[in-house]
C-alpha cells in the first residue's frame, strides 16, 4: 500500500501529543481548558455567524436552480430509502450525543454549570428559555445544515466530477492540482478530527456517562463491563 509521507508526520504528531497528556495530565487539562475559553471568547462570533450563513445556504439551495442538480447524474437513483438514511442519521455520532446532551446541555446552562447563554441570572425563567434557544442551536437546524452542505460537497466531487471521496476532493475546484496540498489535507483531517472530536465525544462524553449509568441501574461493577 502507497502511504503518503504525510501521513508518518501527522501521524507522529498525534502520538507525540497523546504521550504528553498521558505523563502530565494535570498540566495538558489547564491547557486544554484554557484554548477552549480562548476560542470561545474571541471566535463565538464566528461560530453564530457561520451557522446562520449554513442554514441560509440550505435555504436558498430549495429555490435556486441549483438545488434541483441530482448527485450522480441526471440518471442516478439513491441506493438506501428515506426511511435507511434517516436510520443511518441516528445510529451515528448524532445518536449518542442526543440521548445524553439532550438533557445535560440545557441543564448545565439552566443551572449555571459551564455558563448561562448571554449571561443570564441562572435558575430563573429567563434562564430555562436561554438554555432551550441554546441547545437548539447546537442541535437543531444549524447543526444539520453544516452536515448538509458537507456531505453536499463531498457528492458533488465524487459522483458528479469523478473525484476520490474524501475531503481533499472538496477543496479541488478551489486549489486545484497543487503538489502535495492534498495529502495535506487529507492526512492532517482525517487524523486530527478524530482525536479532537468524535474519540472525546464517544469514547469521552459517552462512554465515561454510561459507566455509572450502567452501575446505578444493575449490579454491575466491573469497569469494562459497564463501559
Amino acid at each position: 500500500m502507497d502511504v503518503h509521507p504525510v501521513f508518518f508526520i501527522v501521524a507522529s504528531i498525534v502520538v507525540i501529543f497523546i504521550v504528553l497528556t498521558l505523563w502530565n495530565p494535570t498540566g495538558a487539562k489547564g491547557v486544554f481548558d484554557g484554548s477552549k475559553s480562548w476560542t470561545i471568547e474571541n471566535f463565538d462570533w464566528f461560530f453564530m455567524i457561520s451557522g446562520n450563513l449554513f442554514v441560509l445556504y440550505c435555504l436558498a439551495l430549495i429555490v435556486l436552480p441549483h438545488g434541483k442538480m441530482r448527485l450522480g447524474g441526471p440518471d442516478a437513483r439513491p441506493e438506501f430509502t428515506r426511511m435507511s438514511w434517516f436510520a443511518m442519521l441516528f445510529a451515528a455520532g448524532m445518536g449518542i450525543g442526543l440521548c445524553f446532551w439532550s438533557v445535560a446541555e440545557p441543564v448545565a446552562y439552566y443551572t449555571d454549570w459551564w455558563g448561562t447563554p448571554l449571561n443570564t441570572p441562572p435558575n430563573t425563567p429567563e434562564a430555562a428559555r436561554a438554555a432551550m434557544g441554546a441547545t437548539l442551536f447546537h442541535w437543531g437546524i444549524h447543526p444539520w445544515a453544516i452536515y448538509a452542505v458537507t456531505a453536499l460537497a463531498l457528492g458533488f466531487c465524487a459522483f458528479n466530477k469523478g473525484l476520490p471521496l474524501t475531503i481533499r476532493s472538496t477543496f479541488f475546484p478551489l486549489l486545484g492540482e497543487k503538489p502535495g496540498v492534498g495529502p495535506v489535507i487529507s492526512w492532517t483531517l482525517l487524523q486530527s478530527s478524530p482525536l479532537f472530536s468524535v474519540w472525546p465525544l464517544l469514547w469521552g462524553s459517552g462512554l465515561s456517562r454510561q459507566h455509572p449509568g450502567c452501575i446505578f441501574c444493575s449490579d454491575l461493577t466491573t469497569p469494562w463491563v459497564c463501559s
